[in-house]
């Protein structure tokens, strides 16, 4: 595996972008986090969406968050640069 910082992604588990990023995370063998957001019970997913509106005020999915960096949206060249992956 790959040595990259910290990555979260918050998803949905419908989401086609999600799972694009997913996959992408996948091939790069990147070690991640992640949080389908609709599958959560309501009190954590209240909580979760906090989280995520910190990072993300508009709300949207994917949120990634890659060390101090976030990055909105299926946006492959900004997800491997963030990773120092080229």
């Amino acid at each position: 595996m790959a040595q990259n910082p910290d990555v979260k992604i918050y998803t949905l588990s419908t989401c086609g972008h999600c799972k694009l990023v997913k996959k992408l995370l996948n091939e790069c063998n990147v070690e991640y986090d992640f949080v389908d957001v609709d599958t959560l019970g309501a009190e954590e997913r209240k909580t979760v969406l906090e989280e995520v509106k910190q990072l993300n005020p508009k709300c949207s999915f994917p949120t990634i968050k890659i060390g101090d960096q976030v990055i909105v949206g299926h946006h492959e060249d900004k997800i491997k640069e963030a990773l120092g992956i080229s």
